[in-house]
């Protein structure tokens, strides 16, 4: 059975479609796709069906990753339980993931799987910018996620 994977943010347009396509990548490169099912979403769902944010689009084509077939969608509660892994971006949205009923010792944030990163939240492109600075912080803890999941 492969392992399933959810990365979720707060629209699905900006952390969470660059986290499944850096991850999703990664598996690649490392000949495992076959053992994992990767997706992304959103807690909230006003974004639904839109493409990722132009900004994401751009620094993964950068690092030559293609997410432009990526649509955005909200986690429902009835889903939850189907993933075997769901990663958030951020304690605020994690927290709303609990509460769906996501079991809490596999619903972490994605930065606490770097060294550094217990607890850190990346930060929302959205707002901020900086989709360079969050595409490496995403970058380094896929591989550390992968490297955790895979003995």
């Amino acid at each position: 059975m492969p392992t399933r994977v959810l990365m979720v943010c707060l629209g699905n347009i900006c952390r969470s479609p660059l986290a499944e396509g850096i991850f999703r990548h990664q598996v690649d490169l490392a000949g495992r796709a076959s053992d994992f099912v990767i997706d992304s979403a959103g807690t909230g769902g006003w974004h639904a069906g839109e493409s990722p944010h132009p900004g994401s689009l751009e620094i993964a084509a950068a690092h030559g990753i293609d997410i432009g077939h990526q649509r955005s969608r909200k986690v429902t509660a009835a889903e939850i339980s189907s993933w075997d892994w769901v990663i958030a971006m951020d304690a605020s949205n994690r927290r709303n993931l609990l509460n769906l009923g996501s079991p809490p010792d596999r619903t972490r944030l994605l930065l606490g799987f770097t060294p550094h990163g217990v607890d850190r939240d990346v930060p929302d492109p959205y707002y901020e910018g900086g989709f360079d600075r969050v595409y490496e912080m995403i970058e380094e803890s896929c591989r550390n996620l992968l490297d955790f999941l895979t003995p």
